[in-house]
């Protein structure tokens, strides 16, 4: 109504002066327009903030006849040019496909610059290459090699052998509101064992949005195996001084235990899960428009991060389309400006000052005794009219079991929302308190 477009000519002169560092933001605000709110007594207005990138970024000032200027140094990322079955032309082995989304990339973003890592097998349409043989291994380590001496900022790749305790965190758009949402994780393993590797994915995933520039992401635990005890965990380090902001389901019951309507919907800015999930939901998102066989959306399954890991190395599909490639290349690129090896040595340091390592032996001790309450006898049937939720379902057969060797009897079942262990309404209270001392409930 006039206020936004006043205000667009200052623009140019609010980049100009954050670029020289003579300011740090500016909020362009429209004020709402008294004749239409009027007329549908509703407010309306808008308004937006231009401010510094809070991403580390190697520059250098020039000098121009206009003034002083910051120009940034491109950020060199590796993609590695074989392994697509992507074939835009017949016998190209998929190096065309890789090729475009990397030209792509660099017409969308001039300040990255691809560098393609493999056999050449036709026009390398002027992109920088890292001639090597045609081998997985071969490449695996060139690729290494120039991330450790500093060539290479970070890569994309189709495969690389990552060790126990890296995974990649991905990123979608959600269909229903076209909203950004990490999943953590989508490849490798955090750890051996599922609840720890659970739990290092959601500060994982924190450190990822961080480092994208979202400063208090909110995260959600999808309704999996072990959600309710991660979940539990999470509130554990919260309660204990780790700063945490948990989503919440647009379901009327609200919780930050997620389901399909959630995913939908964008509820969460981190998603946590295992990673075989994950990987099936990038899956999903990617590619459900082209019926499966080409992957059309999305950023790629998304940068690898673990304890003492250094380098941002992202994984795209074999049936990345170019589209994917190339944003897989700026997402790397923006994940590397923005610190992330850092952000996860943060976070972790955070974790462990809130005592982190020991929840970790917490819920080891909480396994192994709950293991050996599994061989309790029932007591006599009777009606289950009451449910009891909160317990995981890893855990329901057990949490049955050591009721039984209270003397109350109990049965494991699977409600709308998950597993619940049924009793009768008369014990309800005491069952519930039982439990929960034994680890079972939250």
């Amino acid at each position: 109504q006039g206020h936004i477009p006043s205000g667009v000519p200052f623009l140019g002169h609010a980049a100009c002066a954050i670029a020289e560092g003579k300011m740090t933001r500016a909020m362009i605000i429209g004020k709402g327009s008294l004749f239409l709110g009027r007329l549908t007594n509703l407010a309306d207005g808008l308004s937006f903030l231009v401010e510094k990138p809070s991403m580390p970024e190697a520059a250098k000032v020039e000098t121009t006849a206009c003034g002083t200027r910051k120009t940034f140094e491109k950020t060199r990322i590796g993609l590695v040019a074989v392994g697509s079955e992507v074939e835009l032309a017949p016998g190209d082995r998929g190096q065309a496909n890789i090729l475009a989304g990397a030209l792509a990339a660099l017409e969308r973003d001039p300040r990255i610059e691809p560098v393609l890592i493999g056999p050449r097998l036709g026009d390398t349409h002027g992109l920088a290459w890292i001639e090597t043989p045609d081998c997985e291994a071969d490449i695996a380590n060139v690729l290494a090699e120039k991330l450790r001496d500093g060539s290479l900022a970070g890569a994309v790749a189709m495969h690389h052998p990552f060790p126990i305790g890296v995974a990649t965190i991905g990123k979608v758009s959600t269909p229903a509101r076209g909203k950004e949402m990490l999943i953590a994780s989508t490849t490798g393993t955090a750890a051996a064992g599922r609840i720890e590797a659970m739990l290092r994915n959601a500060l994982y995933g924190i450190a990822t949005a961080k480092a994208l520039g979202i400063a208090r992401p909110l995260v959600g635990v999808l309704n999996v195996d072990g959600a309710a005890t991660v979940l539990g965990a999470l509130k554990k380090l919260r309660d204990r001084g780790y700063e945490i902001a948990f989503a919440t389901s647009v379901r009327n019951d609200g919780g930050a235990i997620l389901r399909g309507n959630d995913l939908l919907e964008g509820a969460a800015d981190v998603c946590v899960t295992d990673t075989l999930t994950g990987n099936v939901l990038m899956k999903l998102f990617s590619s459900w428009s082209s019926g499966g066989g080409y992957e059309a959306a999305g950023w790629g399954y998304g940068p690898s991060v673990g304890e003492a890991w250094a380098h941002t190395i992202s994984i795209v599909s074999r049936v990345s389309g170019s589209p994917v490639i190339a944003q897989a290349l700026s997402h790397t690129a923006r994940c590397v400006r923005g610190g992330l090896a850092t952000r996860i040595a943060e976070e972790l340091k955070r974790a462990r000052d809130c005592g982190f390592d020991k929840i970790l032996e917490e819920l080891r001790v909480q396994t192994q005794s709950k293991n050996e309450k599994m061989d309790a006898t029932p007591p006599p049937q009777e009606p289950t009219d009451a449910e009891i939720h909160g317990v995981d379902v890893l855990d329901v057969e057990g949490a049955t079991q050591h009721l039984w060797s209270q003397g109350i009897y109990a049965e494991a079942s699977m409600g709308c929302t998950g597993p619940v262990v049924k009793v009768a309404s008369a014990n309800a209270d005491r069952a519930t308190r039982i439990l929960s001392e034994a680890g079972y409930l939250s």
